[in-house]
């Protein structure tokens, strides 16, 4: 998107995450995005027109993952700024922040096989109705890489419903047919959920890792989706 106007945004930056320069170099180098860090003590994110919360091991995911990170400064930050109608984005460990923080709901919890899981899977887009796949086709097949220990989603059925009901499930992992099967689920995420929004809409969070698939080098550019779409919505606000 060398010709597209450059927006800036904001790419968190916690003590243990290792997915961020990941991010910067795909904001900046396949986008063609103006892209910074914002430190974890940082309460102000003027000037930004989107958040990245990336991935990696915030705080060594002590406790469990993202809950220490929960309580830096910069969150009270990405709080107001979604609630203004920003756009945020938790890859990962990010999406562990989000949901840990409750601008996300539900929980993410050890993998059910209990391992590391890193390879890359398949994923439906369920719907294009936000910021974050307008520039996906209803029913697109994605393959994006995971790398997560903790990585099973899970919500009780009430909020189940309201996500399913509310089109609020945006990924969902799928086989290489875009069948929803238990094999296809890499982690045993509840419904197979691979990525939820707020109500709002504006914020989203996923365990795969659209920036490692931004560069042809890396096999796949099917992330840049992800990206482009959110640089869409921003230029036509």
């Amino acid at each position: 998107m060398a010709d597209s106007p450059s927006l800036r945004f904001g790419v968190v930056l916690f003590p243990g995450s290792n997915c961020d320069h990941d991010a910067l170099y795909a904001l900046r180098e396949n986008l063609g995005q103006s892209a910074d860090f914002i430190w974890h003590e940082s309460e102000d994110l003027s000037g930004f027109d989107a958040i990245l919360l990336p991935g990696g091991f915030s705080y060594g995911d002590y406790l469990r993952a993202g809950a220490i990170a929960r309580f830096s400064p910069v969150l009270s930050a990405v709080q107001r700024f979604a609630e203004h109608g920003g756009l945020v984005i938790g890859i990962c460990n990010g999406f562990q922040i989000l949901v840990e923080s409750g601008l996300l709901p539900g929980a993410l919890v050890r993998n059910r096989c209990l391992h590391f899981v890193c390879r890359t899977v398949h994923l439906h887009v369920e719907s294009t109705e936000s910021p974050f796949t307008r520039h996906c086709n209803p029913g697109q097949i994605l393959a994006i890489p995971i790398a997560h220990g903790e990585g099973c989603y899970y919500a009780d059925e009430e909020t189940l419903d309201i996500l399913e009901r509310d089109n609020r499930v945006i990924f969902r992992y799928v086989n290489a047919d875009g069948r929803v099967t238990p094999e296809a689920n890499p982690n045993g995420s509840v419904n197979n959920i691979a990525g939820i929004v707020n109500e709002g809409r504006n914020v989203l969070g996923m365990m795969p890792h659209p920036e490692r698939a931004a560069d042809p080098a890396m096999g796949s550019i099917d992330g840049r989706l992800v990206f482009e779409s959110m640089i869409h919505s921003l230029v036509r606000s």
